[in-house]
């Protein structure tokens, strides 16, 4: 280990500890991972799970393992670095991931997690904190539990940390089957919607019933060779429904909540396998075109020097500072005014202006308040009909809240007026 300078411990478990360190030799920074317990031979150190696994597994969306040094009884793996895990990023995020950002983290896990599962292993434990992320490039680590498929049972029942752990490794079945780790991508995909733990259980029964509480009662013969399932008959929560994905993982599209759905499902059989999920329609989303959105601005504003001529108004407008102001209709049934800048033989830019309140404040017999919602829309809208256009370039549209103020919608555009005659 001579030519390796460690620089920063990056983390510490059970098993050992992981330094951050540069080969002297060529400058590489390196990620090492020293095993605690002792090595008292070659053989006895390729004969290790993780070696043996990872000497298989070349893929873009795995881990490299770049050398093996045993020294003084020690073992040591040189790693590629990479620079955070996916727990990290979640924890640092102050907004939600885009659908965008989680398909493509997603399509790589799966990529990598095909081809563990086509060279005849499962990881067993996949975790925010064992995938690895450099720039955009997502990457799976930790084969320290890895298992080949073509093992014997009965297989080891405490496997992969509790929050990620398929409903069958909780009920200590005798077997399973790479599905463990479609149902931790499952946990993994809503946490990175909601930036929480999907099931968030503080111990093994309490994870069982955070499972109930989101999917409904399991039907125990989908377990046949479960162990615990007499232990659990007190708590079997039969009574419990199955809640709409939806409205817990709000932000989600149908697409990624079926897809959710299908990986967290009670039955093993029916998850689908990492090449499956690559082919839903979560995957297959046609790009949606740009949206040119144009800036505007919203103030409130008011004219007249005494009671009798001052009321209240809002401008939505890309250049709000008109001085020259007509008015082009007047709906004495709401007492509603719309009102627009006129000349605008040299301006490319135009002013909608429209008065929440009467210009007359006796016609005020109620106290109002300015509900409304505005939104602007690039969009050509046939039905607007000017003198000299049959189009219009833009427009807004104001649905209001408050009906003693206006009882339809509005929609003003925004396209070159060369009239002082105008059309809303």
């Amino acid at each position: 280990m001579e030519k390796y300078n460690f620089l920063e411990e990056l983390g510490a478990g059970s098993c050992g500890s992981v330094s951050k360190a540069i080969n002297i030799e060529t400058s590489e920074i390196v990620a090492v991972k020293r095993i605690k317990r002792k090595f008292y031979s070659w053989e006895e150190c390729l004969s290790l799970r993780e070696v043996k696994s990872l000497q298989k597994l070349n893929h873009p969306n795995i881990i490299k393992l770049l050398e093996i040094v045993q020294e003084n009884n020690e073992l040591f793996f040189i790693f590629e670095y990479m620079e955070h895990n996916l727990y990290q990023i979640m924890k640092d995020q102050e907004k939600s991931f885009t659908e965008e950002e989680i398909r493509a983290l997603m399509s790589q896990v799966l990529q990598g997690l095909a081809h563990v599962h086509k060279q005849g292993y499962i990881h067993r434990d996949l975790k925010p904190e064992n995938l690895l992320v450099t720039n955009k490039t997502i990457k799976i680590a930790d084969f320290g539990m890895a298992r080949e498929l073509s093992s014997m049972p009965p297989f080891t029942d405490y496997v992969s940390t509790r929050w990620y752990r398929a409903p069958e490794v909780l009920l200590q079945s005798s077997s399973y089957s790479p599905a463990i780790d479609m149902w931790a991508v499952g946990a993994i995909m809503a946490e990175l919607f909601t930036l929480c733990p999907f099931f968030p259980g503080e111990s093994e029964i309490d994870q069982l019933y955070k499972i109930f509480c989101v999917l409904g009662a399991a039907d125990w013969s989908t377990f046949p060779e479960a162990r615990n399932i007499p232990r659990l008959v007190d708590i079997t929560y039969s009574d419990i429904m199955p809640v709409d994905l939806s409205s817990v993982i709000p932000n989600a599209s149908l697409e990624a909540l079926d897809l959710i759905k299908q990986l967290c499902s009670w039955d093993p059989s029916k998850r689908p396998t990492a090449d499956q999920c690559l082919q839903h329609p979560f995957f297959h989303v046609a790009p949606r075109p740009p949206i040119d959105e144009p800036n505007l601005e919203l103030n409130l504003w008011s004219s007249g020097s005494s009671k009798d001529d001052c009321f209240l108004g809002l401008t939505l407008a890309v250049n709000p500072s008109a001085p020259k102001l007509e008015m082009v209709q007047q709906n004495k049934a709401t007492q509603e005014d719309l009102m627009l800048r006129s000349g605008f033989h040299d301006h490319s830019q135009e002013s909608v202006f429209w008065s929440l309140f009467p210009p007359y404040h006796d016609e005020i017999t109620t106290p109002m308040e300015s509900s409304l919602s505005l939104s602007f829309s690039s969009t050509p809208h046939p039905s607007i009909r000017g003198p000299q256009s049959t189009t219009s370039a833009a427009g807004f549209g104001m649905a209001l809240f408050q009906p003693n103020i206006l009882d339809r919608p509005l929609l003003a555009t925004s396209s070159s007026f060369q009239q002082q005659r105008h059309y809303l």
